[in-house]
């Protein structure tokens, strides 16, 4: 498996199809260095691939799931800003942003599902990444803050665009003009995660089992699942049951995976379902 700087995946049981990938910058509270920005994606791309992913969980190694981004990726985009021709400048960065956005955008592109499990600060940009997962779980001692205000600059990672769809336009509104702290249990209230344990330990172990429930099932159709409501975020309801139609009408059949399951409850025993 592909070594990285910023990040590292983990199989933790052999045979599983969970598979878990760390932020890895503890000492820094897992801030993002610059090479956080190919690596990542680079990792979604490679876990996507891989027939043996079935569910990919999203931790922070150490005391905390994420502080954002590392003071010096922004120090980098100034001092760059500052060397080029300024009549290129604004262009220049913002095709660098673009370029920062799509690691994050890669977490919805990967087929496979996506968990956060959340514990001690989210801060800043771990919003980015967060909204972009499927599922979101948290500890009760869990800290959000969407900072990017009071740093002096506006979220340009996806947060903003991602954050209404999640907790609604008044909740994601305050959220990011306030700054403020909230805990995990205001997160749950307002809809950012679905679920609070009581500890680290039991956040590990509920995600654990929610995950391997997950890649027990037909990934053809949990693959076609995210899929669909992702983009029916973009659709009226008549184009998103148009979109359905047309994946299932691709997809169910040349799977295998609705005769496994209907086979497999005749025959009183568990599915058997292939790799994606």
């Amino acid at each position: 498996m592909q070594q990285y700087k910023s990040i590292s995946i983990q199989q933790k049981t052999p045979n599983s199809r969970v598979f878990y990938l760390y932020l890895n910058n503890p000492s820094k509270l897992n801030a993002f260095p610059y090479e956080f920005f190919t690596e990542f994606p680079a990792a979604f791309a490679s876990l996507d691939k891989n027939p043996d992913v079935g569910v990919i969980v999203l931790c922070g190694a150490g005391d905390h799931f994420c502080a954002g981004a590392d003071l010096n990726v922004l120090k980098y985009l100034g001092d760059q800003g500052l060397v080029i021709e300024k009549s290129q400048a604004n262009e220049w960065l913002r095709q660098e942003i673009k370029l920062l956005q799509d690691a994050f955008t890669a977490v919805e592109r990967c087929r496979k599902p996506v968990i956060a499990s959340i514990h001690g600060y989210c801060i800043g940009g771990a919003f980015d990444i967060v909204t972009a997962c499927d599922i979101r779980y948290c500890t009760q001692d869990s800290n959000f803050i969407l900072k990017h205000v009071d740093v002096g600059f506006t979220d340009d990672m996806g947060a903003l665009q991602r954050l209404p769809g999640i907790v609604g336009y008044g909740n994601a509104m305050e959220m990011a003009l306030t700054c403020r702290k909230f805990s995990g249990q205001e997160a749950k209230d307002m809809g950012l995660v679905s679920r609070v344990f009581e500890s680290k330990q039991a956040l590990d172990e509920g995600v654990a089992l929610i995950a391997q429930g997950i890649a027990a099932k037909s990934l053809t159709a949990v693959a076609g699942t995210k899929a669909v409501m992702l983009r029916s975020r973009d659709l009226t309801l008549d184009q998103g049951l148009d979109y359905i139609a047309t994946w299932n009408a691709a997809t169910v059949y040349s799977s295998g995976d609705l005769m496994e399951a209907l086979n497999a409850k005749a025959q009183k025993r568990k599915p058997h379902f292939a790799k994606l």
